[in-house]
């Protein structure tokens, strides 16, 4: 009987709190679910040094209703239109269930419907807008789209470490964290009043309130989308045959400091496979023991104090050298014995180098570490990127500081520097002594409007005498024609630079078998327009060497450069098949186009290709057609063609033309059979 009277006790008071007192309660609930939240901003784009899209913020759009707003007659007449168009569209629930879902809603007066949890894009949304009801708009229909940006990358992950990220908590990484200011790419956050209901939903209230958000700018990076994937591709090639742990490369633009490309891949596994991805930036934020490629610092410290000649020679011995209470080897068995100082930097010799170091700075170290600071070693750089890594320089006063400490430096050990940090020094060699500050981002723009803009800032203006500066650039080519990197060699320009193999370090101190390769230099050597940096850590099998393992990787870039840079080159003509009173001027073109023009004056021709795409040659009175295929997602050779085939052919293909000159085309800026990057630039030279 108690629990009887109880219960009966419960209804009643349910019954009188939701009748009698259901106006004040409901009132209640309303102001305490209302709440003013943030309206995120759009974030702004980033751009490559073209016009290139790198990221951008696409909308998308939670589907909500309100089933309280349409009248009666078109409610009824449309419902079962919309939820059979619902029903087909998401493809997850019968028409049925959103006709209930949308009828029990309207009956109990709730003025916000979820229909689906998946979030729709922009043309979705377009087409939504012309379904029964919804078409009505808003405020007649009853429809709600809430815009939801997603961020979308073009290029996949290409570069994908070096543009970045940004997560909920306005943690991340690369120019997305950056360049993350409202002033930059964040924009401002608007304010709008919203009402918690079922299900933690919130609900706009457009009551006029709102303060609307303030899209963010756009950022205009230095960043080539070719030269990226150019790098790209040459580094994970070697890395899958090397079978090593990461690598990284960066190309700078010498005159400039601008980042022309700059890649980071990490081997990883998942589901059992071993792949390549950009995890960690290495070249901005890894700092490590560069090896040999410090004994380009070292010898610099050497000119400028002393007046050792080229010519002068070294005795480096039997290959092994005694500094104290510790060896040093050198890579050769049996030693280099007595060779210059020329010789000494051309074939790495660890003795050589460290012997004339410890000669000349063994009693006042400090002045060798003094000349460090001179060249801009020992700061970072100061780039544009949060996380840089700091370098770690030992000095004589250090605890750990002891007798084999300036040999071993002088080799690039027992210090720690980062790649680009290492590139810039480098850079400043080929730069005529002008050390820049490497510069990734150069503008700031919004709607086409330039709200600040970036110039690389001199960190030296001189890091040598110009006498240092012509030994050293010597021996930098010399490396190529005649030492440890002449695997490298060529014939159309030449390359200066220096190869580095440092052992790696073990957790409780001393070196394990496991090997920190690199190359950096810069091309041509002459007249420098690019250095570049290439890292491979750990490499796999009997290729341990810098030479071995990153010069080739420098090369395979530095060729690919050197063909999409025309400004690079001299062009070589092609041969007209012009010839007076006898041939019209038919290089390349299609081939049905080809042939009627032959038809129609009188030339004989002969097909050795059914190709639609073909290139001429003329064998004696007539012309040979040979295959020009233009194959998917490559680049297409259209040199010989006129501008309006090209232009069809590249097209096609996903590139985007520009030209200058009159004629035929001479020369286009990617080389032919690359694989295209979608959306890029290829330029054409016409004579």
């Amino acid at each position: 009987m108690l629990v009887f009277l109880f219960a009966i006790a419960i209804l009643w008071k349910a019954t009188h709190i939701q009748v009698a007192q259901g106006d004040k309660w409901r009132a209640v609930s309303n102001n305490i679910a209302l709440n003013h939240r943030t309206v995120k901003a759009t974030r702004g784009n980033i751009y490559s040094d073209n016009g290139s899209l790198l990221a951008t913020s696409l909308p998308f759009y939670k589907v909500a209703f309100d089933p309280t707003i349409a009248k009666a007659p078109l409610f009824n007449q449309k419902i079962d239109s919309l939820a059979y168009l619902l029903s087909r569209h998401y493809n997850d629930k019968s028409r049925n269930y959103y006709k209930q879902k949308i009828v029990k809603a309207r009956k109990n007066k709730r003025k916000y419907v979820r229909l689906n949890t998946r979030k729709i894009n922009y043309q979705e949304k377009k087409e939504m807008l012309t379904w029964p009801i919804f078409r009505e708009g808003r405020l007649k229909g009853g429809v709600i789209f809430e815009q939801v940006d997603k961020r979308f990358r073009p290029f996949g992950g290409l570069g994908l470490r070096t543009i970045g990220y940004i997560n909920e908590d306005n943690y991340g990484a690369g120019i997305e964290y950056s360049f993350n200011g409202k002033d930059q790419l964040a924009g401002e956050d608007g304010k709008a009043l919203y009402q918690k209901i079922a299900g933690d939903n919130w609900k706009p209230i457009h009551d006029g309130s709102e303060m609307p958000s303030v899209e963010g700018k756009d950022i205009e990076t230095t960043l080539d989308i070719n030269l990226q994937d150019v790098s790209n591709a040459a580094l994970l090639k070697a890395l899958q045959n090397l079978k090593a742990d990461f690598g990284c490369v960066v190309v700078m633009e010498v005159a400039t400091g601008e980042i022309k490309s700059m890649v980071n891949l990490k081997r990883y596994a998942k589901n059992g496979k071993i792949d390549y991805r950009e995890i960690y930036n290495y070249a901005v934020q890894g700092t490590t023991e560069p090896g040999s490629t410090f004994k380009l610092a070292s010898m610099m410290a050497l000119f400028e104090d002393t007046n050792i000649r080229l010519s002068d020679v070294v005795d480096t011995g039997d290959g092994r050298h005694k500094f104290y209470d510790r060896t040093m080897p050198d890579h050769k068995p049996g030693g280099y014995g007595k060779i210059t100082v020329r010789e000494v930097f051309e074939h790495s010799s660890n003795i050589g180098v460290s012997k004339m170091v410890d000669e000349h700075f063994g009693a006042n170290a400090q002045r060798f570490i003094d000349y460090l600071d001179d060249f801009g070693i020992t700061k970072p750089v100061g780039f544009q990127l949060m996380g840089e890594g700091v370098p770690y320089i030992k000095h004589p006063n250090d605890k750990s500081w002891s007798g084999t400490s300036l040999p071993w430096m002088s080799v690039g050990h027992e210090l720690l520097v980062t790649p680009l940090q290492t590139l810039a020094f480098y850079n400043a060699v080929a730069n005529d002594g002008k050390m820049l500050q490497p510069l990734l981002v150069k503008r700031v723009s919004k709607a086409g409007k330039t709200i600040e803009e970036y110039s690389a800032v001199v960190l030296n203006e001189k890091i040598c005498s110009d006498n240092t500066l012509s030994k050293v650039r010597a021996l930098l080519e010399g490396v190529v024609e005649r030492g440890t990197a002449q695997n490298i060699k060529n014939s159309h320009y030449k390359i200066a630079g220096k190869t580095g193999t440092a052992k790696k370090v073990k957790e409780g101190g001393g070196y394990k078998r496991e090997y920190y390769t690199s190359f950096v230099g810069y091309f041509p050597a002459k007249s420098p327009k690019y250095s570049c940096i290439v890292v491979i850590d750990n490499p796999k099998g009997y290729k341990q060497y810098g030479s071995d393992v990153a010069a080739p990787v420098f090369k395979d870039i530095a060729d690919k450069v050197y063909a999409l840079d025309m400004d690079m080159q001299n062009p070589v003509p092609l041969e007209r098949l012009a010839e007076p009173g006898v041939f019209p001027v038919i290089q390349a073109g299609n081939h049905k186009d080809l042939k009627m023009i032959c038809a129609e004056l009188g030339i004989e021709t002969h097909s050795y290709s059914e190709e639609e795409w073909v290139r001429a040659q003329r064998s004696k009175k007539s012309i040979k057609w040979r295959s020009n295929a233009v194959l998917k997602d490559e680049v297409p050779d259209v040199q010989g063609m006129t501008l309006r085939d090209a232009i069809y052919v590249l097209e096609n293909n996903g590139l985007r033309v520009s030209f200058s000159g009159t004629g035929r085309v001479t020369r286009q800026s990617q080389l032919a059979g690359n694989k295209v990057v979608k959306g890029s630039v290829i330029k054409l030279n016409l004579g």
